[in-house]
């Protein structure tokens, strides 16, 4: 039996790197993992025995640590969070969705904001200085410029990362300039519709440092029904919010209404915080509302 450590899973092969000499070994699951519901993902950790031609079976996985299922990708140690300042604009609402979904699954995000070359304007600056203030670590990016690609570069060591974001920001772009080597392929944002194309596949672990990375497809939205996502879960996950709720008078204070928040009385004094406010009022509603109809449906 060998150990090892799945770097891609594409068309129900998953791809097992032997943790002992590296060897990259492509595997079938047992059937005992459907009937289990369980599904080998990227990131895993697992046992393997390996057949004819070097081909092998995954037997059994390890624990994991945490695990997301858009991306689907296991053992993460952080999320790079890569949204552009322009072409695609900077999209607040979705960045918040993201960060809710990772703070649920208490997983680092770290906000990258590339194609700074393209920033006109100086709005965008308040959003950074609101979110490094609430605890969030930004850098900010061009592949043109490789000192921010070297400090996005630094954030990899010893750990797995994933990339995600909108699409069209320039995830892949940002990892052929780290990498040249990687030639993953990129298409220009569509005109048209103002947002990119899908250029990613499927989730892949990439060398890269003295740590991996997974360039993970795009996707303008993210369900949180699907993700398991309550309102209370929901409350928690905005981190700013989290710290002021002390200030609650109810204990479990979902900030929307109790009376006596002290979330609620924070509106009006900035605007960026009024937006996350906004923001989070809207995710409420809609696992509210996925909720009822979820109920209607039984």
């Amino acid at each position: 039996m060998h150990k090892g450590l799945i770097v891609k899973a594409l068309s129900g092969f998953y791809y097992v790197e032997e943790s002992v000499t590296k060897k990259i070994y492509e595997c079938r699951g047992r059937g005992a993992f459907r009937n289990q519901n369980i599904t080998p993902l990227v990131g895993d950790i697992v046992k393997f025995q390996i057949e004819a031609n070097d081909k092998g079976y995954v037997v059994e996985i390890d624990e994991r640590k945490n695990e997301l299922r858009r991306p689907m990708i296991a053992n993460v140690d952080q999320v790079l969070l890569v949204f552009s300042v322009k072409s695609p604009d900077f999209n607040q609402p979705l960045l918040d969705r993201f960060l809710a979904v990772i703070e649920s699954n208490f997983i680092k995000p770290v906000i990258i904001l590339s194609k700074k070359d393209l920033k006109d304007d100086d709005e965008i600056d308040s959003f950074i200085n609101y979110y490094q203030t609430i605890g969030y670590q930004i850098i900010k990016t061009s592949k043109t410029d490789m000192e921010s690609i070297e400090n996005v570069k630094a954030l990899f060591k010893d750990k797995i990362s994933v990339l995600a974001g909108q699409s069209g920001v320039g995830k892949s772009s940002l990892l052929n300039a780290i990498n040249p080597n990687f030639e993953l392929n990129t298409d220009a944002i569509s005109k048209a519709l103002g947002r990119g194309k899908h250029t990613t596949r499927h989730v892949e672990l990439f060398k890269i440092e003295n740590g991996l990375v997974a360039d993970t497809p795009g996707f303008s939205s993210l369900d949180f029904q699907e993700l398991n996502i309550t309102v209370e879960i929901l409350a928690q996950s905005f981190i700013d919010f989290f710290e002021i709720s002390r200030g609650c008078k109810f204990r479990g204070c979902t900030h929307i209404n109790e009376p006596k928040c002290a979330v609620k009385a924070r509106l009006n004094e900035d605007k960026i915080f009024d937006n996350r406010y906004l923001n989070y009022k809207n995710f409420y509603d809609e696992i509210k509302n996925q909720r009822v109809i979820y109920q209607k449906k039984q």
